[in-house]
């Protein structure tokens, strides 16, 4: 074995190299002996003499080396365990239950200053208990210890004996160093008046400088009091730049600028709203602008009056606690009506869905979509797979109706078979793909067009073709009524039509008593043109004595926390559409004196279904969206699955509170 490039080698050569030369000092003695040259005795007496002397050469510095290192091996072992004791960073070896064997004396340090500290590393340190490593493995670990954070690197050895070394880096700097750079990095925002126009309409000419002039500063003035740059883009519009470490203490403070520009009030008969959206924690500053963009949509979408920060994990809303006031204007409308019929032009087939469980409203509206592409002479296809008790009655008299195709209503899995590169799918009174009749049809579909009077949530239709969302409407009938009076001048309703779109309004208006505006009138007054029958719509209402006694058996249990809220559990036994029943008996519910909100569970299909309303002093659709819901300020619901009609009673109440402790609500 060559050691020629070890210290054993190098050791070997100076011990050695007599014996590597006596062969050949032996060799010469053997030729001067075999020549006869007369020096025979002296040439035997030196290589005798040599052997000598090479043997004395290696028995003396062999064992005076041998010494020499076993006095360097002690003193080096000496001063690498002093070392190693001495070392500031905490170092020790346990066995392999975690019992310890060894440690230096900063770990002692460690250590020794905790009571509750037992000779074992997972006493010591619970959170390794289930990360010891095993033979040749090695771990790193993250901890926190008497408000010191630790990087914990441990090290199986192999051996006899299996042993661990664990070695604690002190990274409380380190972190401390990352967590003021994250909060150093900027947060870009969008700041909208959202009402800028009708504000100054209604403020006395002189006067509107002022008011423009009141709400820039308050603007200005708030944010910065947090160290945030605030410039002016457009006469409503502004651009913020805001550190990520002030931006929380604005979450905190629920961005308070939303109600002090609601204050003012210098003769102006509108209350100004702003409108705030913040993209944050991006890799890129144009993310973040990207972020506060989508921000901004959904926020508008989602009626104004509301801040939305938005980062990778998701969105965070503030405010949104009032309702918008509704438009007088139906410019919007006729645009959007516009721009579906061109649309709807250059497709061959449209296939119309609204949610899960449809009600009056998503299937009003459906049937006015139907009736648009009917006059486009397109091919056209109502998605319906479960339909409630509520409903069939009006389906009942569409179906076998020698005036529409027996395939205006279609399956699920049948619109997905119909479904080509040529379709449209319009989605009404649902603005979230989950939560519609096929949630696969979404997916799949290029060309999407949703409908909806709901407010936008964190779940949306991603690239939606054409999207109009009013959460001002009453209802997604109100604005298919609308559209359809500017859709074309060729389109008449029948009055079967008029009647399932008026049925809608009705419904989701509680008989014209909540949300309703002069356009919900208006739409009303052009079903009524077209022939909807006010007594026909009426019979449709009524329940079967097992619902209403359902519903009675809600009110009955019904249960009032913190003073102002109902909670109630509807039964769904033997009862055909529960769901149903609970949102009537939670509309009732708020007839009670002191009640300002009701919120009513249904269990259903291994689901709960969780129906809340309020009449103007509680968001519940804030509550709702806590929960994965969402809806209106007074109408909202969600759904929870994996959970009992009890548990999600708690869960609610939990919800409650949390958001009457922050002001939420």
């Amino acid at each position: 074995m060559k050691n020629d490039g070890t210290i054993r080698g190098r050791i070997k050569r100076i011990l050695y190299w007599p014996f590597y030369v006596l062969p050949v000092v032996i060799g010469m003695a053997v030729v001067v002996c075999v020549v006869g040259s007369g020096a025979e005795a002296a040439a035997l007496l030196f290589a005798c003499l040599y052997t000598i002397f090479s043997l004395w050469w290696f028995l003396y510095w062999r064992k005076q080396l041998i010494r020499e290192m076993a006095n360097f091996a002690t003193a080096f072992d000496q001063i690498q365990k002093q070392q190693l004791e001495a070392i500031p960073i905490p170092y020790g070896l346990v066995d392999e239950k975690g019992d310890f064997l060894w440690m230096n004396r900063s770990f002692e340090k460690i250590t020794f200053e905790n009571p509750h500290y037992q000779r074992h590393l997972c006493n010591l340190f619970p959170e390794l208990s289930d990360h010891l490593p095993g033979e040749g493995e090695n771990r790193t670990e993250h901890i926190h210890f008497e408000g010191t954070d630790f990087r914990v690197e441990m090290q199986g050895i192999s051996g006899d004996t299996p042993l661990i070394s664990v070695c604690l880096f002190d990274e409380t700097d380190h972190l401390a160093a990352l967590a003021e750079m994250e909060d150093q990095k900027a947060a870009l925002g969008l700041i909208y008046v959202d009402n800028y126009e009708e504000v100054m309409n209604s403020t006395e000419q002189v006067r509107q400088s002022l008011l423009a002039a009141l709400i820039e500063r308050k603007i200005n003035k708030y944010f910065g009091n947090h160290q945030g740059i605030v410039r002016k883009m457009e006469k409503d519009k502004f651009f913020l730049l805001l550190k990520q470490k002030d931006l929380k203490k604005v979450e905190e403070e629920r961005f308070s600028v939303l109600e002090d520009v609601k204050s003012l009030s210098i003769g102006n008969e509108t209350v100004p709203t702003l409108s705030i959206s913040v993209g944050v924690g991006a890799d890129t500053y144009a993310r973040n602008g990207e972020y506060a963009r989508m921000a901004m949509d959904l926020a508008l979408g989602r009626g104004g009056d509301q801040a939305i920060v938005r980062d990778p994990e998701g969105n965070k809303y503030f405010g949104g606690k009032t309702q918008q006031k509704e438009t007088n204007t139906r410019v919007k409308a006729r645009v959007k009506a516009q721009a579906l019929k061109e649309l709807l032009a250059t497709k061959d087939q449209l296939l119309i869905m609204g949610h899960k469980m449809g009600d009056f409203d998503s299937f009003g509206a459906s049937v006015g979509i139907f009736r648009a592409a009917k006059t486009l002479g397109k091919k056209a296809h109502i998605v319906l797979d479960n339909v409630t008790s509520s409903v069939r009655p009006m389906k009942q008299r569409f179906d076998g109706n020698s005036e529409y195709p027996d395939d205006m209503f279609v399956s699920g899995e049948r619109s997905l078979e119909l479904l080509d590169e040529n379709t449209t799918v319009v989605l009404v009174d649902v603005n979230k793909p989950s939560y519609s009749e096929c949630p696969d049809l979404v997916r799949k579909t290029a060309s999407i067009v949703v409908l909806d009077h709901h407010r936008q949530g964190s779940e949306t239709v991603e690239k939606a073709t054409l999207s109009y969302i009013e959460p001002f409407a009453s209802s997604a009938c109100e604005m298919v009524a609308e559209i359809l009076q500017y859709f074309s001048d060729d389109l008449k309703l029948k009055p079967l039509e008029a009647e399932a779109i008026y049925a809608g309004i009705v419904v989701d208006t509680n008989n014209f008593v909540s949300k309703t505006g002069v356009r919900t009138f208006e739409a009303a007054a052009f079903l009524r043109r077209s022939g909807a029958d006010m007594t026909r719509v009426r019979k449709l209402f009524r329940e079967k004595m097992e619902d209403y006694r359902a519903k009675a058996e809600a009110l009955r249990s019904a249960e009032i926390f913190q003073d102002s809220f109902a909670l109630a559990i509807c039964p769904s036994e033997g009862i055909e559409s529960p769901t149903i029943v609970g949102a009537q008996a939670a509309n009732e519910l708020l007839d009670v004196v002191g009640i300002k909100a009701s919120i009513v569970f249904t269990k259903y299909e291994d689901k709960v279904y969780i129906s809340a309303r309020s009449i103007d002093e509680v968001n519940v659709q804030l509550i709702m969206e806590r929960l994965g819901g969402g809806g209106h300020l007074s109408t909202a619901g969600t759904q929870l699955t994996g959970c009992s009609v009890e548990e999600a009673k708690e869960l609610v109440k939990e919800t409650i509170l949390q958001m009457l402790e922050e002001g939420a609500i």
